[in-house]
């Protein structure tokens, strides 16, 4: 059954027929586009530690990541895999640092603060729940090139485990760091974890924690571009997308038109500031993310006993359980959004709008390919 490469996305088209699946290729696509042109704003508020001046020059700057990185994922999933591996050792060194040296000079008790939502409003406490979501979303993406990886069942559970333990690990301890330093929530909205850092142990730090913050915005951008590309291929393959999309670059094997197409749209994406890519981006992700639990849940219903190499260990309640926190979360999300400024509203609906858009995309399809209505490959 899996893995296959398209991952989700024929997944998806497996359970619900050819429209879901064209649904969730079309608006997992377009989120990435968004989560992409994240990244490299990112890397220019780190590089600004070293030269403030370079914020104004953030557009040719995304840019050059933008390309760069695409020239790198045309070079395959290899040089991509081991330019993260070196990136990801990268990132970590500074933060160890920054861990150890703070336990080793901080004398007092730690005291933590009690969790409270006293006075927060209601607006805040959504884009709150956006950010957070954001820095945990997008586990799914590694399923799109399954077919490229040596023994990815087993690659697949070894690296999902250690990334996942690695992350909550690094996020728990750097916001711990965060609170005890004392820093200002300004001071860190503005200049991030290389100011924390300064405080902890000076200049030195803080930018081993800039350029920390510099290689994860490449790193990611590199493996999310890699994971991307893939389903529009895929789509093209099934007759979805434009055939074009399907091309493989004579050399290296790989979808180098698809490659660059997703880099095109990123380049004019970037334009947009980050509050109102973070909304667009995790309420598109949602939708798409909410067609992979309609159809785990389809699945275990109508095939029970088929062969799995994944396997949540719970019956149909306990799924329908598992799934209920993370929809509620999401639509409180949203609707703190859509109270909160003019501006987050209308980044809310653009998304929405975006979300819209795969119905008009898919009666244009059908008009031309009569054929892919029908629920070829449903389940019974």
């Amino acid at each position: 059954m899996m893995p296959v490469t398209g991952g989700y996305y024929e997944w998806v088209k497996r359970v619900l027929g050819n429209r879901w699946g064209f649904y969730e290729g079309w608006w997992t696509w377009l989120y990435t586009f968004i989560d992409l042109a994240i990244y490299p704003g990112l890397f220019v508020m780190y590089a600004s530690f070293f030269f403030p001046d370079l914020a104004h020059y953030r557009i040719p700057i995304c840019l050059c990541v933008v390309w760069v990185s695409a020239g790198l994922n045309i070079l395959g999933i290899v040089p991509v895999g081991k330019t993260s591996l070196i990136l990801g050792a990268v990132v970590f060194v500074p933060f160890i640092i920054l861990f150890v040296l703070f336990f080793a000079h901080h004398a007092h008790p730690i005291a933590i603060a009690s969790p409270s939502l006293k006075g927060i409003p209601f607006s805040s406490f959504g884009m709150a729940l956006y950010t957070v979501m954001w820095n945990c979303l997008g586990w799914d993406n590694v399923t799109t090139y399954a077919d490229e990886v040596d023994k990815p069942i087993r690659s697949y559970l070894v690296a999902t485990f250690s990334a996942f333990a690695l992350v909550i690990g690094l996020y728990f301890l750097v916001i711990l760091v965060s609170q005890q330093s004392g820093i200002s929530p300004a001071v860190l909205q503005d200049k991030g974890f290389p100011a924390v850092a300064e405080i902890i142990s000076g200049h030195w730090l803080g930018a081993m924690v800039a350029f920390a913050g510099m290689a994860s915005s490449l790193g990611i951008y590199a493996a999310v571009l890699l994971s991307v590309s893939r389903v529009p291929k895929v789509m093209a393959k099934d007759g979805l997308l434009p055939k074009q999309l399907n091309n493989l670059h004579p050399n290296f094997q790989t979808p180098y038109i698809s490659i660059l197409v997703c880099s095109a749209v990123v380049s004019l994406m970037i334009l947009w500031p980050f509050t109102d890519l973070l909304i667009i981006d995790v309420t598109v992700y949602g939708a798409g993310l909410s067609l992979e639990y309609i159809s785990l849940i389809k699945l275990r219903l109508k095939q029970p006993d088929a062969h799995r190499p994944f396997r949540i260990p719970l019956g149909i309640t306990g799924l329908c359980l598992m799934i209920a926190l993370p929809v509620m979360v999401y639509f409180a999300a949203l609707a703190g959004a859509l109270s909160s400024t003019d501006h987050a509203v209308w980044a809310a609906l653009f998304a929405v709008l975006i979300l819209c858009s795969a119905e008009v995309l898919w009666q244009l399809i059908i008009w031309k390919k009569p054929h892919l209505k029908l629920p070829k490959g449903m389940l019974p």
